[in-house]
């Protein structure tokens, strides 16, 4: 099992944002976490990247991860792509990129790394001299997720990838994000567009109030009659 978590919880002050949630990721698995705002999502992968404290189990390949520095799990290979993108507007799309590997030594592999994500996002390529914030929300999103694949993560933490963005680049990004996978890359996402990760994803949580509601395969969540009425508009 690549990442287990159990009867996780996370508070904000008095707040209980998680309260005991488990789930596990296998190596190279897509999984997806759904929910409404409010739910817990952002909170979920936060913790896992260590930038949020929390109680109970966490572990990677059977390793603990308590008590490690954010800095420190990236090392780990859990990289950590977060909702709002969080790049740095006054570089270049090539200066955001190599930030994602700032941990690494192996040049070689760092340009074998950059050339990929250059196949998965050709325009980054196109783009690479310019400056970050100059570009549309759909490219900046790109950016984001090259910035995390230069880390050479075992699992990519992804937190609501299609927000704020085109139709037509939301296609783009997702269809980049099951070849992410497909080229080994374990992924958990957390997203409001249910149909689109149902369509991509292995298996899928469901979050709602900080607890995990429904589990299962994305066929046996999108054939559940709740799961239709109340994430996909199927009645």
């Amino acid at each position: 099992m690549l990442l287990e978590l159990q009867n996780l919880s996370v508070s904000y002050g008095k707040a209980l944002a998680l309260e005991n949630v488990s789930l596990t990721i296998g190596e190279g698995e897509f999984v997806a976490v759904l929910g409404p705002n409010g739910a817990g999502k952002s909170t979920l992968l936060k913790a896992i990247s260590r930038s949020q404290p929390s109680t109970g189990t966490l572990r990677l390949r059977g390793e603990s991860l308590k008590g490690l520095p954010a800095h420190a799990v990236v090392g780990k290979g859990i990289c950590h792509c977060p909702e709002g993108r969080r790049l740095f507007p006054e570089l270049t799309v090539l200066k955001n990129l190599m930030l994602g590997a700032y941990l690494r030594r192996d040049a070689a592999a760092v340009a074998q790394d950059l050339r990929m994500v250059y196949s998965l996002f050709p325009i980054l390529e196109e783009r690479g001299p310019q400056i970050v914030s100059t570009l549309s929300g759909g490219q900046q999103q790109m950016v984001a997720i090259g910035r995390a694949l230069m880390g050479k993560p075992s699992l990519l933490l992804l937190d609501e990838p299609s927000v704020g963005i085109a139709h037509r680049l939301k296609i783009e990004i997702f269809d980049a994000i099951k070849r992410i996978q497909q080229g080994g890359t374990a992924i958990l996402m957390a997203e409001q567009d249910a149909q689109s990760a149902l369509r991509i994803a292995d298996r899928v949580y469901v979050l709602e109030h900080g607890h995990v509601g429904r589990e299962g395969t994305s066929a046996e969540l999108g054939a559940d009659d709740y799961i239709r009425q109340a994430y996909l508009g199927v009645s």
